[in-house]
């Protein structure tokens, strides 16, 4: 029998026209009048950001490869000249939907329910003398424009700037002069106009209408507006420095002045004036798109955030969950030693977490705490306990890893903050990001020294949690503290632990863990003994465990994949994977949970991770996977699996011919999952805020003696709640 190639590149789809897909399955959210309207606005707004991000690095890592002549090529067989070439192609065409969706659809449902986003033209006379009064008192003072001749040179034009370019003339020459003007990112894009309670209009029309008082005795000809996307990505070759948190503050001000990597002008923008640009800005044909409407459609978000009184145009509020054994009012170590805590943000509160770092800092048993933060909130309640630790005497360790893409400058506020306030600050191996998410706490008890740990699927940010879905894990098991423990002196000393006892750590041993159990599953599918492999994470894009995965449907075990966004993966490919089934879900709440889980004949086996099945996760970062190991907790995320399993709402399942469809539902009553989940926590909330009132209500409370009463006056008496 012929050995089956398993690498085949037909078998794969690109990673960046996959990562295109899911943008095209976010700008479906946008056009799904199902959602609430407002949300639809913002959904668009996010189609925005996503793809500047995605240009700024993975289409600008496709450039550079085509300028070094790079002669490899992907998984599915394509150089990268034809990646560069068939993104470009693909992007227009998301952006032709982006805008037809904006002008067909998104514009004319919020006119007809009194929000207006206005042009100069449909202004009453108030509201002109108003953007005039405007012009004249805030902006004028602060615009800037610069000449483009002979004597002063094009000027350099920022990532990100919204900008007009001008063509114009002396009144007494006919010679055509040019001019740039960068709209000033300072005052808020999105401007609220009086005489309605919902009439908005762009700061850009504002200043292309009154333009012409920058300059003085010239008429004119042409104002068109344009934005840049440059190279964004940093590039840090740690071997070369002693000083990493040097060296990555130097790259943030050099990255600022990466080649341009996508323009976008105004369609109407004469062909002078855009030849002109493009030669500027040294900008490759393909890489040049016209819109028809507002540049940059980010301000979705403001737009829709600004509006008053439509509460019922964005989604219902739903009140997340917290155990009270995990509240401000109970010692959460004892709730730790009773069992271990599951939770799945944000259906639960991501207080308990917070709650965990607070009561650490102050308890005077806890002897240390060592912590890793890949992204953090602007404010972080986290940063501040923390601190509050080392200021009490507490050894506190905190790996902050500054590599953290686009958020290295506020990695590095806070790694020299938490310095300055006594925390040693680590930040890392040589050549690896780490990305895992853990929290160690060592205390002084009775028994001797016992470690608490947090393990989690996402990020310890305070303000995502709000919106991105994940779980976490509270523990006091022995060998997990002393897996956790060992990972700790490894990142900031020089430890090789031999073996994990629990922990499976990337680089090398998250890959090797799941091949050897993918392996199992083979053993088990050939001799005839049912088995079930089910993973749900953000991407899936890594050649090799692809590869496993085709091996292991060959073989005959069912596969059910949960994958949000890149999918590199194909279904349905006769003799390969048949036997794998992948679903996407884009909803509400971004999903970020990874769950990796395996029944061998009724053994199940689950467990949580940081990574995605990525290279860069796999080879390239400090990762992390966990076992879920407490039956009732391990139920209950297998529980969250079937669930979003059998969504049927906000589902799309890939199909054999690569594209995206949703669920039939015909039959089947509607499931959202994350609704359910939503509905389900607002419903535990409730019962337990009844059930406190009934308490309440018929016992007498007694007084607390002064020295135990709260102080008004302590700003850390709100147990660090921040939902």
């Amino acid at each position: 029998m012929a050995k089956v190639n398993f690498e085949n590149p037909k078998y794969y789809q690109n990673r960046e026209l996959s990562w295109i897909d899911f943008n095209d399955r976010v700008l479906e959210e946008a056009r799904d009048k199902s959602n609430p309207l407002l949300e639809r606005v913002k959904f668009l707004g996010i189609t925005q950001s996503n793809m500047d991000e995605f240009v700024m690095v993975r289409v600008a890592s496709l450039a550079k490869l085509v300028e070094v002549q790079w002669d490899g090529k992907d998984a599915s067989g394509l150089s990268a000249a034809q990646q560069l070439k068939a993104v470009n192609d693909k992007s227009h065409e998301q952006l032709v939907k982006q805008y037809s969706t904006l002008n067909r659809i998104i514009l004319p449902a919020i006119n007809q329910v009194g929000i207006h986003l206005l042009k100069v033209e449909n202004l009453s006379e108030s509201q002109y003398q108003f953007i005039k009064g405007y012009f004249h008192d805030e902006l004028y003072p602060v615009l800037t424009p610069m000449a483009d001749d002979s004597s002063r040179p094009f000027p350099f034009i920022g990532n990100d700037t919204l900008n007009l370019s001008l063509r114009l003339n002396h009144k007494d020459d006919d010679k055509s002069l040019y001019a740039t003007l960068q709209v000033p990112s300072i005052f808020p894009r999105v401007v609220k106009l009086p005489g309605a309670d919902n009439d908005f209009i762009l700061l850009e029309d504002i200043v292309k209408q009154f333009v012409d008082q920058l300059f003085v005795n010239y008429d004119i000809q042409e104002v068109s507006t344009f934005r840049v996307i440059r190279d964004m990505d940093l590039d840090v070759a740690e071997e070369d420095t002693s000083d990493l948190l040097k060296k990555v503050q130097q790259q943030l001000k050099l990255r600022e002045h990466g080649k341009v990597i996508r323009l976008e002008v105004d369609s109407d923008i004469s062909k002078k004036l855009r030849k002109r640009l493009v030669r500027e800005l040294e900008t490759d044909e393909d890489s040049v798109y016209e819109v028809n409407g507002p540049i940059d459609l980010t301000f979705l978000g403001k737009l829709a955030s600004a509006v008053t009184g439509h509460d019922d145009l964005k989604y219902p509020p739903f009140k997340p969950y917290q155990a009270p054994e995990l509240n401000s009012d109970h010692n959460i170590f004892e709730a730790i030693q009773q069992h271990d805590w599951l939770m799945q943000h944000p259906y639960d509160k991501f207080d308990s977490v917070v709650e965990f770092i607070r009561q650490a800092s102050i308890d005077s048993e806890v002897l240390a705490i060592k912590m890793t933060l890949y992204r953090v909130s602007g404010n972080s309640p986290i940063i501040k306990y923390l601190g509050r630790a080392a200021q009490n005497g507490k050894q506190v360790t905190v790996l902050v890893e500054v590599k953290a893409r686009f958020d290295e400058e506020n990695n590095v506020h806070w790694a020299k903050q938490l310095e300055r306030m006594g925390c040693h600050v680590i930040y890392g191996l040589v050549g690896l990001k780490t990305h895992s998410k853990l929290s160690l706490v060592v205390r002084r008890e009775e028994s001797g020294i016992r470690r608490y740990v947090h393990l989690g699927t996402g990020n310890y940010n305070d303000v995502t949690a709000h919106f991105y879905t994940d779980i976490g894990l509270l523990t006091c098991n022995n060998d997990i503290g002393i897996d956790v423990t060992n990972i700790f002196n490894m990142l900031s000393g020089y430890s090789r632990p031999p073996y994990f006892h629990k922990l499976h750590i990337s680089p090398r041993g998250i890959r090797e863990f799941i091949t050897e159990r993918l392996d199992q599953a083979i053993t088990y599918a050939k001799n005839g003994r049912p088995v079930h492999v089910r993973m749900k994470m953000n991407s899936l894009s890594d050649k090799d465990m692809i590869a496993k995965l085709y091996e292991a449907s060959h073989a005959g075990v069912q596969i059910d994949l949960i994958v949000r966004g890149i999918c590199c993966l194909k279904t349905g490919i006769k003799g390969i994977s048949d036997n794998i089934s992948v679903h996407s879900i884009v909803g509400r709440f971004l999903e970020h949970s990874r769950i990796y889980s395996f029944d061998f004949d009724g053994e199940k086996q689950v467990y949580l991770s940081s990574a995605d099945l990525m290279t860069r996760n796999l080879n390239r970062r400090v990762e992390q996977l966990f076992p879920i190991e407490q039956p009732d907790l391990t139920k209950r995320v297998l529980d969250i699996y079937q669930t979003m399993w059998d969504d049927n709402v906000k589902t799309r399942y890939l199909a054999a011919d690569g594209t995206y469809k949703r669920v039939d539902r015909r039959g089947r009553a509607p499931l959202n999952c994350q609704e359910y989940f939503a509905n389900q926590a607002t419903q535990l909330t409730e019962a337990q805020q009844s059930e406190a009132h009934m308490n309440t209500t018929n016992q007498f409370q007694p007084m607390m003696s002064p020295e135990n009463q709260p102080d008004p006056f302590d700003e850390d008496q709100d147990g660090g709640d921040n939902q």
